[in-house]
């Protein structure tokens, strides 16, 4: 029996030419559904962004109504009823002033007060937050010794003691408040509680 053997065929100019064709018209398919998967990703985003600018904003809003409160709780609530809550405590303050400013250029001591408490013998120093953070607590501390070193400098003998006055106040920040002896002044029904640091946190001196 006669065997045929058969070449496999060569390609063609066609065949070559058709499959090029195939493999664009893939290549552009995939193009085109890339772009269209990052337009729609891109659309996506910007939609993202505009809504997280709006919670952005909303919070904003929302954190200026919260210190305007406290500003009016402070200024009809706290101000007028700290001399009679701190005498609950065994201070007899006869004076209370809100927004002192020390500007002491020659000395490089320059400071604001919130609330300042005093008598002959002892000047409380309130310090008004929101809701009080550490870093607040750490700014207090530095404005404590600021206060006691421009007191020093003007004769000023007195005692000088620190508080922290918040509408909210955490638990880690307000244990950290009162372990670094500033009392801590915060909203309760409709007044206020000051609680004073206790034990090994006794209310510190400056």
């Amino acid at each position: 029996m006669e065997t045929v053997q058969t070449q496999a065929e060569k390609p063609s100019f066609e065949t070559v030419w058709a499959t090029l064709q195939e493999v664009a018209a893939m290549q552009r398919k995939s193009a085109e559904e890339y772009e269209q998967q990052k337009r729609k990703n891109d659309e996506e985003f910007k939609q993202w962004k505009k809504e997280n600018d709006r919670i952005i904003q909303n919070n904003a809003r929302i954190v200026g109504k919260l210190g305007g409160r406290f500003g009016e709780m402070v200024e009809y609530m706290v101000v007028p009823n700290l001399l009679k809550k701190f005498r609950e405590l065994g201070y007899v303050f006869d004076k209370a002033h809100q927004q002192t400013t020390i500007e002491d250029p020659e000395n490089n001591i320059y400071t604001e007060v919130d609330i300042t408490l005093e008598n002959g013998d002892k000047v409380m120093i309130v310090e008004v937050k929101a809701k009080p953070s550490t870093e607040d607590v750490a700014e207090h501390i530095e404005r404590m010794r600021k206060v006691r070193t421009h007191a020093d400098l003007h004769g000023d003998r007195r005692k000088f003691l620190g508080a922290i006055a918040g509408m909210v106040f955490n638990d880690n920040e307000k244990r950290f408040t009162m372990k670094n002896g500033f009392y801590v002044i915060e909203p309760s029904g409709e007044t206020f509680i000051i609680t004073a640091p206790e034990g090994d946190c006794s209310p510190k001196e400056w």
